[in-house]
């Protein structure tokens, strides 16, 4: 899995997005549904997957997606396979309980990605798929695009939400 990001001519990038420009700009879960072999979808929520997605698990990526830093975002791909691994509701519980308890602290990009490793480990995991098959998947979509880049579906939220992310981080440390 690990050498998805480097198959995939795919940018993760903040929010959810109309449809993906040529440089296949969306977020995990966007790039998600795609890799999955679903028609391409703004997902505003983890309500807007598909059924077959972990909800718990969805969500943390979303999280995860949207505070992290263009370059952080970009360790994400290698996730995007993943994702579709819904379980039982008993092992969906699990996951979420899983992810609450070990988010209560705040930590840093990597000791939440690593949340999102172990969370994956729990239950069912999504159906192995091919780099070639993803890779063409996701090139269909790329080639639908009507622009360069994409465009977030609401740019003034994105703006303002990126403020508060600057200045979240530019608050001095404790």
């Amino acid at each position: 899995m690990d050498t998805f990001d480097h198959i995939l001519n795919w940018t993760l990038k903040q929010g959810s997005h109309t449809f993906p420009g040529q440089d296949g700009g969306t977020c995990i879960n966007e790039a998600a549904v795609v890799a999955a072999g679903f028609p391409y979808r703004p997902v505003r929520s983890v309500q807007d997957m598909p059924d077959c997605f972990s909800r718990p698990i969805c969500a943390l990526a979303m999280q995860l997606n949207d505070e992290a830093t263009d370059e952080e975002r970009q360790h994400l791909l290698p996730f995007v396979t993943r994702l579709a691994c819904a379980d039982t509701p008993e092992v969906e519980r699990e996951r979420e309980v899983y992810i609450a308890s070990r988010l209560r602290h705040h930590l840093p990009f990597r000791g939440r990605l690593e949340i999102l490793r172990g969370a994956l480990t729990i239950g069912r995991h999504a159906d192995l798929l091919g780099p070639e098959e993803v890779r063409t998947r996701m090139a269909v979509v790329q080639q639908s695009a009507a622009t360069p880049t994409s465009v977030a579906d609401h740019p003034m939220f994105a703006k303002i939400k990126s403020w508060f992310g600057s200045a979240k981080k530019a608050e001095p440390a404790n």
